[in-house]
């Protein structure tokens, strides 16, 4: 039997999906990557906008046309956020939440043994461990990621993921250890923690710098970490992650707003300014590292001064890289039902003013690595002209290509020369 696999969504849905992919492995699955070989086709779902379902049911419909015998599972976070929707597509054969993944092989079995569709979405309740799968690897990925936290308790008023991941839950440090020292068996030099929440990391008295650190004993070159909430982020927790060597300088840590009025409407749980006494604890801790950030524009009764002061905390701060979005409602959250909502042409013209800052910074932040040398992963060759990678900080790296020589999933120092079109250029060492 052949299974054919498509994720949307974050980090954790790839680490999910390679472990449904060795889950089926374990079952006597094949994997293959077309879908009209595919007795099987499963879509691990993202639900964090409604743009976003709308192409995972794009995506159904192409895989129906294109498999019309196979059967089709759906699983994820539109499943467990949306379960009664989710039983009405009629193109999913078995549907299933983001809880209890290990009974998916079960669930194929059983529907070729009867072929009737499936509704298996159990609700999450509260004090539930963290679910274990088999860790998966992709041929394809030079990074590994592993997933050690799942679940969020913050509730913000725009986000429907609590209601899709239930409460926060962790993995024991010692699987963690073990798992990367799998990891490191494979070839690969590089693990990324991934989590829904990773910062609020809790297992017993350990917290994610004791995640961190466990990692670190598996023998891996490196180690990074996914997005992060900043409220997670204590003084002693940075303190901590500081004496980890393998831990890579880069940070992506949300912010949304610089506007404290808007924050708490978004009901984040901190202050502008305690988001920068982070940043400024992290930079005396991590000197030169990389900080990055979600900033979203055009939340529900954002004025135009609320906009100017995110706009100037965002210049203050002088992130290496914003992702920016624009606010769209996620229905069955508290912002979508604010009367206030703001005309999506406003939220097209702030959108583009916080890129423009944006690209100015992260061009600041290159050029000033201009000199520096630099630990460079290498992920491809690019045609024979260069090799393409990213240094710890996360900075897209071309150097130019030797003949005959493959560097790819190879840690090499680079001396960085010059800085074209939002990536760094440098030359071997």
């Amino acid at each position: 039997m052949k299974a054919y696999l498509h994720t949307f969504g974050c980090k954790v849905n790839t680490a999910e999906t390679d472990s449904i992919s060795a889950l089926l492995i374990q079952n006597q699955w094949e994997i293959t990557d077309s879908p009209e070989q595919a007795d099987a086709v499963i879509v691990n779902s993202c639900t964090v906008t409604a743009s976003g379902d709308k192409r995972m049911f794009q995506a159904l419909r192409k895989f129906r046309k294109q498999a019309p015998d196979a059967v089709i599972l759906l699983t994820g976070c539109y499943v467990q956020a949306f379960p009664a929707e989710a039983a009405e597509l009629p193109e999913a054969d078995i549907i299933t939440g983001t809880k209890n993944r290990t009974q998916i092989p079960a669930l194929l079995n059983a529907y070729f043994q009867n072929p009737q569709r499936i509704c298996a979405v159990e609700n999450f309740v509260s004090g539930e461990s963290f679910e274990s799968l088999p860790q998966g690897s992709d041929a394809g990925h030079t990074r590994a990621f592993l997933k050690i936290q799942d679940g969020c308790n913050r509730f913000c008023s725009y986000c429907i993921i609590p209601y899709a991941r239930g409460r926060c839950r962790s993995r024991n440090p010692e699987e963690i250890r073990q798992e990367a020292k799998k990891l490191v068996m494979q070839g690969y030099h590089e693990i990324v923690l991934c989590g829904i929440n990773l910062a609020c990391y809790d297992f017993a008295s350990y917290d994610i710098a004791d995640a961190v650190k466990a990692v670190s004993e598996s023998g891996i070159d490196q180690i990074r970490l996914s997005s992060l909430e900043p409220d997670g982020l204590t003084p002693a927790v940075l303190e901590k992650l500081s004496r980890i060597p393998q831990l890579c300088p880069h940070f992506h840590i949300s912010v949304q707003s610089g506007c404290d009025r808007t924050l708490k409407a978004m009901h984040r749980h901190y202050t502008a300014a305690e988001y920068a006494e982070l940043v400024q604890n992290l930079r005396q801790l991590f000197p030169r590292c990389a900080v990055t950030t979600d900033i979203m524009t055009g939340f529900p009764d954002e004025t135009d001064e609320d906009f100017a002061e995110t706009l100037a905390f965002a210049e203050a701060i002088q992130f290496s890289e914003m992702h920016i979005f624009r606010y769209s409602p996620r229905s069955g959250t508290p912002a979508a039902k604010s009367p206030n909502q703001i005309p999506e042409r406003i939220k097209k013209i702030r959108a583009e003013r916080l890129a423009e800052l944006a690209k100015s910074m992260q061009k600041a932040y290159l050029y000033s690595c201009i000199g520096e040398v630099h630990q460079v992963l290498f992920e491809r060759q690019k045609d024979s002209t260069y090799h393409n990678g990213h240094a710890e900080n996360y900075a897209v790296v071309h150097v130019p290509a030797k003949a005959g020589e493959n560097f790819r999933n190879q840690i090499k120092q680079v001396k960085i020369t010059g800085y074209a079109d939002g990536h760094l250029l440098g030359e071997w060492i």
